[in-house]
């Protein structure tokens, strides 16, 4: 299954957006720590040219801090980026941004003109609580749901520098699919769009991998069952969610696998590395390749059909 949201309205935000971006003189991007690489936008590397962009890794409470650290590594190995863990909780660390957006700018001379920031992320990722700590103020609506945020604004702010907020957005197309998956488990995505069942099981696969302690410990269990079936099972009758007929309900149980991983009630748990984002941009890069050739293959065949028929015509 694959898993894709764009209302209208981010259509037009990402029009806005592409527009704007030439005019900007750093580019704030919000993502969350589980997952960086699911929530980074693509129009960033697309259209930023040698635009300066502070990474804000937010919500890095809930994330794996050995995990946070390799990401803070890997994306700083770019010029001109700049990685920044942080928590809503952290007052402080996040107005020390507002200098941190002159440090990006070493040759400007801030008494003739501030600085023009533009700050962008997905839905749901904390944008909105961000601006109003900068602002010192309630500027931007905020909720505990993806897409709040429905248009532009420009903020002026302490420290000279002019922010413009940008509507939450996802792309047209979340490749590879699994991101997709992360971006529902972490409520990037409205929970109406996909089935929690579906997204639970690729958690539960995940996490039985990657984080078998912490499950065991969450959900008091002993051994550790094998599939993502048998974990949802499990927690559904340790939880004494059981449906007539003595059935396990897992739609309930999968509500609460993705809900205590959103609340932190997991631990502290981060969804992809580096190293495991780079392995399936290889493998989707594959398969796209080999959907493309089956697509041409087919297309000759179709072709070599059409020929013979019309020398079959002819020959009539």
């Amino acid at each position: 299954m694959s898993i894709n949201w764009f209302p209208g309205h981010m259509h037009k935000a990402r029009k806005e957006i592409a527009e704007v971006m030439p005019q900007v003189d750093v580019i704030i991007e919000m993502l969350d720590a589980r997952i960086p690489f699911s929530s980074e936008n693509p129009l960033v590397p697309e259209l930023r040219g040698d635009t300066p962009v502070i990474k804000v890794l937010n919500k890095a409470d809930l994330a794996d801090p050995a995990i946070t650290e390799l990401w803070v590594a890997h994306m700083e190995q770019e010029k001109g980026i700049k990685a920044l863990p942080l928590t809503q909780q952290e007052p402080e660390k996040i107005k020390a941004l507002l200098t941190l957006c002159h440090e990006m700018l070493p040759e400007r001379n801030f008494d003739l003109r501030g600085v023009r920031a533009m700050i962008m992320g997905i839905p749901n990722v904390g944008k909105s609580t961000l601006i109003n700590t900068l602002a010192g103020r309630i500027i931007a609506r905020t909720g505990n749901e993806a897409g709040v945020t429905k248009s532009q604004q420009r903020i002026k702010l302490d420290n000279n520098v002019i922010l413009t907020d940008t509507p939450g957005f996802l792309w047209p197309k979340l490749n590879p699919p699994s991101c997709g998956y992360r971006l529902a488990i972490t409520a990037a995505i409205k929970d109406t769009v996909f089935d929690y069942a579906d997204i639970a099981m690729f958690a539960a696969d995940y996490f039985i991998k990657a984080y078998p302690e912490r499950i065991k410990a969450r959900y008091q269990i002993t051994d550790l069952p094998e599939t993502e079936i048998e974990l949802l099972e499990m927690i559904a009758r340790q939880r004494a969610f059981v449906r007539k007929g003595g059935l396990a309900d897992l739609h309930k149980a999968s509500e609460i696998l993705v809900n205590e991983f959103r609340s932190g009630m997991l631990g502290r748990i981060s969804l992809e590395t580096p190293e495991m984002v780079s392995a399936e941009i290889i493998l989707a890069a594959e398969e796209a390749e080999e959907k493309a050739k089956e697509k041409a293959e087919r297309e000759e065949e179709r072709q070599a059909r059409a020929r013979r028929k019309y020398a079959k015509k002819r020959q009539k």
